[in-house]
């Protein structure tokens, strides 16, 4: 996937080996922009990364390098009443001691470690991720507004300094039942009020159940869900991490030896009226069902079946894009319609015509045609690893509102996921 221009930084969970490194930029950071002086007894705390490490979260922006991955930044999550958080309150995730090499300013890594901080946010289950800043810090000013904190001089506060109080609200995610009503299964079946789909493996969002409601007994739900997997062909899947969900679930589940295939987050945003800065140079078709063409562009960068996969796909009312080029078509996308959201799926650019700003381009037509239509927000699924998604939709617009995982059963048969 391609189309961000954004560096190829990987934001990930301080090490050991990093402590010195993070510590040192960490204070490096600080004094030049001026919000300590060199001898403060503060920068003895900045320094502490081992000591942040095991009362917070701490994370690092990595860039490669000619050896090890060069740290280019980092920052630190507290929660409510840690030793670390001055002013969470129930709810919340506080963002403390962002810094930026700065030798590695004005490359957006101090707004990737920020977006990546909301991402943690919504996994932990979060409502609002708040933070403190100095009103000297016009730059961090505008990259929090540009991500969508808002000031709450309510909650400013006086130490040695005033501090000016930002948060950022989770914003609404879709529902697992209007995702799923996007990609609907092939068959689906009600268990004890659980919605149980079937489609022989393909695709997890197609093959997966949603335990909508709490159970008189959940082991012999469970025995029934994992039965009808048997007969489909396919290892049971249930998704957990929904408002939803049994709260005896996920132990059930891990007791019955349920392993994570995958962690998702649901990303959202808003669309105007009309999406003006979807391109108008890229040679773009829509259908509203998918065609062989469309089919082969997606299956080539998925594999699994055809038959069942083109029935999946054609389940719900779509808009289905491919871009042409002078060698064929070369990327695809589905913009499926639920209620006033629309869906966007199956994102696919052949490797021939990668880092040409197609997925940008193709993305921002879906949108736009999903505004014409009616749509007054997006969302999409992207699995936590898939890092090269996340920077094209962070770029986008696209902000964290939802995380969720698919637990799977041991499976000694054969099925497709994706």
């Amino acid at each position: 996937m391609s189309g961000s221009s954004r560096p190829a930084v990987v934001v990930r969970p301080v090490e050991p080996q990093d402590h010195a490194r993070v510590g040192g930029l960490t204070v490096a950071a600080y004094v030049a922009d001026g919000l300590v002086e060199p001898g403060h007894w503060y920068t003895d705390e900045l320094r502490d990364t081992a000591a942040r490490a095991a009362d917070a979260t701490v994370l690092v922006a990595t860039a490669p390098s000619t050896g090890r991955a060069q740290v280019l930044g980092t920052i630190t999550l507290a929660t409510p009443g840690s030793r670390y958080a001055e002013i969470a309150q129930d709810g919340e995730l506080e963002l403390r001691m962002l810094a930026v090499d700065p030798g590695a300013r004005r490359a957006g890594v101090a707004e990737q470690l920020v977006l990546a901080a909301l991402r943690e946010a919504v996994g932990r289950g979060a409502r609002t991720a708040v933070l403190s800043t100095l009103d000297t810090m016009h730059a961090a000013h505008r990259l929090y507004a540009r991500l969508g904190f808002v000031p709450r001089p309510e909650r400013d506060w006086t130490d040695e300094l005033t501090m000016r109080v930002h948060t950022w609200d989770v914003p609404e995610a879709p529902g697992a039942l209007v995702e799923s009503a996007t990609w609907p299964p092939l068959r689906v079946v009600d268990v004890d009020g659980w919605r149980v789909g079937l489609s022989g493996g393909v695709t997890r969002r197609a093959s997966s159940t949603l335990a909508l409601t709490e159970v008189a007994d959940l082991e012999a739900t469970l025995d029934r869900v994992e039965a009808l997997y048997r007969e489909d062909g396919a290892p049971a899947a249930i998704r957990v991490g929904d408002p939803h969900d049994p709260p005896t679930l996920a132990p059930a589940l891990d007791a019955r030896g349920y392993q994570v295939a995958a962690v998702t987050d649901v990303l959202v945003r808003d669309l105007p009226a009309a999406v003006v800065d979807a391109p108008t140079g890229v040679d773009v078709r829509v259908a509203d069902a998918p065609d062989d063409a469309w089919l082969d562009v997606w299956l080539s960068g998925k594999g699994g079946a055809r038959e069942p996969s083109a029935r999946i796909v054609a389940g719900a009312r779509a808009h289905y894009l491919t871009a042409a080029g002078v060698d064929g078509d070369v990327a695809v996308i589905r913009a499926a319609h639920a209620h006033d959201w629309v869906a966007l799926s199956c994102l696919q650019v052949v490797p021939r015509a990668r880092r040409r700003g197609l997925g940008r381009a193709l993305t921002l037509r879906a949108l736009a045609l999903a505004a014409d239509h009616g749509a007054r927000r997006a969302f999409l699924q992207v699995e936590t690893g898939n890092a090269a998604a996340v920077r094209l939709y962070d770029a986008l617009g696209f902000r964290p509102a939802h995380r969720y995982a698919y637990l799977v059963q041991p499976w000694s048969g054969s099925a497709t996921s994706c």
